[in-house]
């Protein structure tokens, strides 16, 4: 049972057919093949809580500097510094605690009217009408205002940059399609806007990451490189607008789905974290990390080499029985935690922002309405090797 035999249990994660619902797929890894391997590609996964929170936080085994999605690591491309979803210590180091200081969540929580402001903007024009867009009209919009604010873009060029990053993260059918270009065109996008800033400072976050020194190892201190700078834009900008719209998608759908706990959430507002915490859980944007293994491991009476890729299955482990109890059962009330920020090192520094961003938006939303209904007939998925989730998610009220 150590390793699957083919044939018996079969994950791709670039299979739209088990991207639509891998629970399935993964409930039998669990049981079957907890050290699964897929020949066509090469990779290992775990799927379990126990073996994917233990992995998550040994950054000396499983490395995230030649990436984190399966498309780019399995595609070899170089990955650029400063990217920190993607670099390992002890760069990342110096890296995180740069943006600790500039990505508080002290900082994110003084955004909170500005959120909320956008959530109304969004909103009030669809009161009235049959039903409207849970990413569309909503979650593809305010997370990206909320950061273009914060880093200081403009509201023109924030369409451009959420339509470059929603292609440049697309996968196509069961392939792995990654152009070696595909970061130098998306630092490009905000070459102009830091070229501006560098001779226009204001109180944003591309001016701090301008005006920002980092520590070396050996004590002297610089200041960040111009790539490294917007590497750092290009991630926060790409990282804080794709995942919060997925989960704006999937609280939309979870709550249609289950209207008595809706509507405990119209009575009493103070459940919503809660409700978030459980969306988290059952439906996590990011449901898989890519990793590249940098020492020969031991797992389940068998030697995963150095040089392999291995898939650490947050998503499955956030349903794991062993861990959860009837864990395919959303429950807003449920307490004991989830994968879905990740664990140790990489834990998701924007986890403050989105929280906050999603509760203020199914706050106004549920001051609006009480009601809906998804359309299925019109919902469509995204499709990409970062996140999971919706493009479209359309509702009909109540």
């Amino acid at each position: 049972m150590s390793v699957n035999n083919i044939g018996d249990v079969y994950y791709d994660p670039f299979d739209h057919a088990i991207d639509d619902d891998p629970y399935p797929v993964w409930r039998r890894m669990r049981k079957e093949a907890p050290l699964y391997h897929n020949d066509k590609y090469g990779f290992y996964a775990l799927s379990r809580y126990d073996d994917v929170v233990r992995a998550l936080p040994d950054w000396e085994t499983y490395r995230s500097g030649r990436g984190t999605t399966a498309d780019i690591l399995f595609s070899g491309i170089e990955v650029p510094p400063g990217i920190l979803l993607f670099e390992d210590p002890p760069l990342h180091d110096l890296h995180r605690r740069l943006l600790s200081r500039v990505f508080t969540p002290r900082r994110m929580l003084a955004v909170e009217d500005l959120v909320r402001g956008f959530c109304s903007r969004a909103l009030d024009p669809l009161v009235g009408r049959d039903g409207f867009d849970f990413v569309v009209d909503l979650g593809a919009i305010m997370p990206m205002q909320t950061i273009g604010y914060l880093l200081g873009i403009p509201e023109d060029g924030q369409k451009q940059i959420r339509d470059r990053t929603d292609e440049n993260i697309s996968v196509g059918d069961a392939e792995v399609d990654v152009s070696a270009t595909v970061f130098a065109e998306s630092l490009a996008l905000f070459a102009e806007y830091i070229e501006w800033r560098a001779t226009h400072p204001s109180d944003d976050l591309m001016t701090e990451l301008l005006n920002a020194e980092v520590d070396e190892p050996d004590g002297t201190r610089r200041k960040l490189e111009r790539t490294e700078v917007l590497a750092y834009t290009a991630m926060i900008a790409g990282a804080g607008g794709e995942t919060t719209a997925r989960l704006i998608g999937f609280m939309g759908q979870l709550l249609g789905e289950h209207p008595d706990q809706r509507r405990e959430l119209v009575a009493d507002p103070a459940l919503i974290p809660s409700a978030i915490e459980e969306s988290l859980r059952f439906e996590p944007p990011s449901p898989v990390q890519a990793r590249y293994v940098a020492r020969d491991v031991e797992l389940y009476d068998h030697t995963v080499p150095e040089g392999s890729y291995m898939l650490l299955l947050n998503g499955s482990a956030n349903r794991d029985d062993t861990k959860f109890s009837d864990p395919d059962r959303f429950d807003i009330h449920r307490t004991g935690g989830h994968l879905s920020f990740g664990q140790g090192l990489h834990f998701c520094l924007g986890s403050a922002l989105a929280r906050l961003e999603a509760r203020v938006a199914f706050e106004e939303v549920l001051k609006r309405w009480r009601d809906w209904d998804v359309d299925y007939g019109n919902a469509s998925r995204a499709r990409t090797s970062s996140v999971r989730g919706w493009a479209r998610l359309p509702v009909r009220m109540g």
